[in-house]
């Protein structure tokens, strides 16, 4: 299977294995602070789900969950697309020739 287009790297099994449970990992992570930043605020008093629900459909707030989603994105694009060939740069190497 090869793939011209960048933003659909040749990834074999493990590779597509190991980033589906680095996501779920970091997607748990990230859904715990959540949960318990809201559930903190909640029994503050300093806000309530409603008002946490309002929040998180405001523009302002979708256009920065959107931006960050971007970002994330273009990252885990350029991690896939790192090559496993020993002579390649590492990522590392390929930003200090950019620099």
């Amino acid at each position: 299977m090869s793939s011209d287009d960048p933003l659909k790297p040749d990834l074999d099994t493990s590779q597509l294995a190991a980033l589906v449970f680095e996501l779920a990992s970091q997607l748990h992570a990230e859904r715990s602070a959540r949960i318990a930043l809201q559930n903190a605020l909640i029994r503050a008093g300093i806000t309530t789900d409603i008002e946490i629900g309002e929040a998180a459909e405001a523009a302002l707030t979708r256009e920065e969950t959107a931006a960050a989603l971007a970002r994330s994105m273009l990252k885990l694009m350029r991690v896939l697309r790192e090559s496993d060939d020993p002579r390649s740069p590492t990522r590392h190497e390929a930003e200090e020739r950019n620099a």
